[in-house]
């Protein structure tokens, strides 16, 4: 018995030896990618930095990979203050240079199919509203169907509430798509620059989309705490251009776009690197959120937004299928 239990002493600490070495290894690739990508080219001093301190503290010497990537995408976020880090453990990943790039997207589009490209749910609600709950931007070319079905859906409503307080973000391609539904022309919003290609990028809506479009008419954006990213783009550029008011909760703060590595064939590592500005001001809402023009807690924003379109709709006599009675009913219902 005590033959084995010096052999189990003595496998341990090479075990936990060989898991240093591999997550070292892991964390000196990230820190490459960091100096190479991250937009701040300066940030990667901290990052370096905090690695050599943590692995000298033995910080993750016990952890097992996924516990490891999880602690690794809050200490960079932290040190960084910039939420858009993220690195997650990949169990049983294929390398990706065994797929095509078509092959990528089609899995991609398949597993968004599933979830319905992000539109949860489009209903016209008492009052001729329309809703519409979105929680993630997929692919545009997948999603431009799907959107112009829901926009469409709602074409005869005379409000329009955007559901947003699940929405995580996604591609950018598809944020311009569902802004082109709220502008009559094209228009430039925002320029994106990226630092490890040295460029930048106007950003611009569609003179013309699939679907009808929804112009002239009073627009409600629902956001939360987990309002992020694109999510946060498309209340953002509404909500400046003066097309949409927001109801809900100060947003996450994450405005720029990201890069997608895979770190030694074992963890996907998502490295901001670029800057988006809006040209009307330069500015974006990194680290500042969307503020809502009401701020109420993200469970009553729904029942906010219903309440507020009701009271308009008795101040400015539009019509709908309800009666006056029926409409005051109703806003009463609603602020129980």
């Amino acid at each position: 018995m005590k033959k084995i239990c010096i052999g189990v002493c003595l496998l341990f600490p090479l075990f936990a030896l060989a898991q240093k070495n591999d997550f070292s290894a892991v964390l000196s690739e990230i820190t490459g990618k960091v100096k190479d990508y991250y937009v701040d080219k300066e940030t990667y001093k901290k990052v370096d930095s905090l690695f050599k301190s943590e692995l000298k503290k033995g910080t993750f010497n016990q952890l097992s990979k996924k516990d490891f990537s999880s602690l690794l995408t809050q200490k960079l976020r932290t040190t960084v203050k910039d939420e858009h880090f993220f690195v997650k453990y990949l169990e049983n990943y294929t390398p990706e240079q065994r797929m095509s790039e078509k092959e990528k997207e089609a899995l991609n589009n398949e597993h968004n199919r599933l979830e319905n490209f992000g539109f949860e749910t489009v209903q016209r609600l008492p009052g001729n509203i329309g809703y519409i709950n979105y929680k993630g931007f997929a692919s545009p070319d997948a999603s431009e169907k799907t959107l112009a079905a829901a926009m469409d859906f709602v074409a005869n409503t005379h409000s329009l509430i955007i559901d947003l307080r699940e929405n995580g973000g996604g591609e950018n391609g598809m944020l311009l798509l569902f802004l082109s539904y709220f502008f009559d022309q094209k228009t430039d919003l925002y320029t994106t620059y990226f630092r490890h290609d040295q460029k930048t990028v106007i950003n611009s809506t569609q003179p013309k989309v699939s679907g009808q479009k929804y112009l002239h008419k009073k627009i409600y954006i629902l956001t939360s705490k987990k309002t992020f990213s694109a999510g946060e783009g498309l209340a953002y550029f509404l909500q400046q251009k003066k097309l949409a008011e927001v109801i809900g909760e100060k947003t996450g703060g994450a405005a720029n776009p990201v890069d997608h590595f895979i770190v030694r064939n074992q963890y996907l590592l998502l490295v901001p690197g670029g800057k988006i500005a809006s040209l009307a001001d330069d500015k974006n809402w990194e680290h500042i959120g969307v503020i809502p023009d009401y701020e109420v807690k993200s469970e009553e924003a729904l029942k906010t937004a219903h309440s507020i379109i009701l009271k308009n709709i008795i101040t400015t006599g539009t019509k709908t299928e309800l009666t006056l009675p029926e409409i005051k009913n109703l806003i009463n219902t609603l602020e129980q």
